[in-house]
């Protein structure tokens, strides 16, 4: 399987990802027991590339939901301290503009 490009990852649906992460899974785990029974260098060479395309789709997957769980807390009050800006703790408790102003 040639490397896989993000672009084509990001326009697939969550189904087609987890399709092709299993599919992935399991092309590694062909790969590893040809590394151990002495494979084709062609093959052992691959290994590393499709590590890097099963990261690369668990990456899009976890952006995916992070921007689902964005747009549903759009317009709450409250915000789960993951969606939260990471800043440094100093920072988070320094005066606002609003509080500066009065």
């Amino acid at each position: 399987m040639a490397r896989i490009k993000v672009h084509e990852l990001r326009n697939k649906s969550k189904a087609e990802l987890l399709n092709q992460l299993k599919d992935l899974k399991a092309e590694l785990a062909l790969l590893r027991v040809a590394k151990v029974t002495g494979g084709a260098p062609n093959k052992l060479s691959k290994i590393k590339v499709v590590r890097l395309s099963i990261a690369q789709v668990l990456t899009v997957i976890s952006q995916k939901q992070k921007a689902a769980l964005r747009e549903a807390y759009k317009n709450k009050k409250f915000l789960p301290l993951d969606l939260r800006p990471k800043k440094t703790r100093a920072i988070r408790r320094r005066l606002t503009k609003h509080q500066v102003l009065h």
